[in-house]
């Protein structure tokens, strides 16, 4: 089907909880404003809306206070979902929730088991391939395991190396439609997206790679006005939505959803 890593018809998303002040960070730049994160996640929740999306929008999840970050828990693809196993220990709980979420969606929800880690942070889906970049949280026999569960749906998958020091191979890249990259200079020098146009960040705007296009929209993180021109000027409609307290816990916009269109 033409477009069906951009085209999604839902999305499921997580509120933010009280407990997000304990959420894991690479470097502590302060703890998240709890009011502030709730105000930029109903803006993003509206800008998914906006495209016509039916959104289910969960509870905070107790004694998680990454479950906000829905996309590392799960791969939804067309013809089913992939319940991921998270690197970090602590979010591995999140997944078993968003399992029953999911089969209120799919027939088939299939699992990655033990030992193996992955986190969907990791995991770019494009119309020819899926792109999977080894990370802290994603390892060769998460990827491995994610090869072997997506090939009976037609998928193959690629292993591509994340920049030393960046958390997710989508800190540094999204798909801005079925043949374009949004990236930052040190992923596109990789070379990892030959045979993909490549829109570059702008330079010092690097945080601003993490976006999402859905349906006729790309939300990006605001503040970042010089990569936003090059996206606007490269023909794509372009929704800011603040993203202040979801950086300071290395989240950004595609963290915060699993965008997907359920088999009919």
């Amino acid at each position: 089907m033409a477009g069906r890593s951009i085209s999604f018809s839902h999305a499921v998303t997580r509120l933010p909880g009280v407990e997000i002040v304990n959420g894991l960070r690479a470097v502590d730049i302060g703890n998240p404003d709890l009011a502030a994160f709730r105000a930029h996640h109903a803006d993003y929740v509206d800008a998914l809306k906006s495209t016509g999306a039916a959104v289910t929008e969960l509870d905070a999840l107790a004694g998680y206070p990454d479950a906000v970050f829905v996309e590392d828990t799960a791969l939804c693809l067309p013809d089913g979902a992939i319940a991921m196993r998270p690197g970090a220990e602590t979010r591995q709980g999140e997944v078993p929730s968003m399992v029953e979420v999911l089969r209120g969606f799919y027939e088939e929800v299939l699992t990655i088991e033990a030992p193996a880690r992955i986190e969907g942070g990791d995991i770019l889906v494009t119309e020819r391939e899926i792109l999977v970049g080894l990370s802290d949280r994603t390892d060769r026999a998460g990827v491995a395991a994610l090869q072997r569960l997506s090939e009976r749906w037609g998928y193959t998958v690629r292993v591509v190396e994340t920049p030393p020091g960046v958390l997710h191979f989508k800190t540094d890249c999204s798909l801005l439609d079925e043949e374009t990259v949004l990236s930052t200079g040190r992923l596109a020098a990789s070379g990892c997206f030959k045979g993909y146009r490549i829109v570059e960040t702008a330079d010092g705007e690097e945080a601003s790679a993490n976006a999402i296009r859905f349906n006729d929209l790309v939300i990006m993180p605001a503040g970042f006005p010089r990569t936003a021109a090059r996206l606007a000027d490269s023909g794509y409609s372009v929704r800011e939505v603040g993203n202040s307290e979801a950086a300071k816990l290395d989240g950004g916009m595609s963290c915060l959803s699993l965008r997907f269109t359920p088999p009919a």
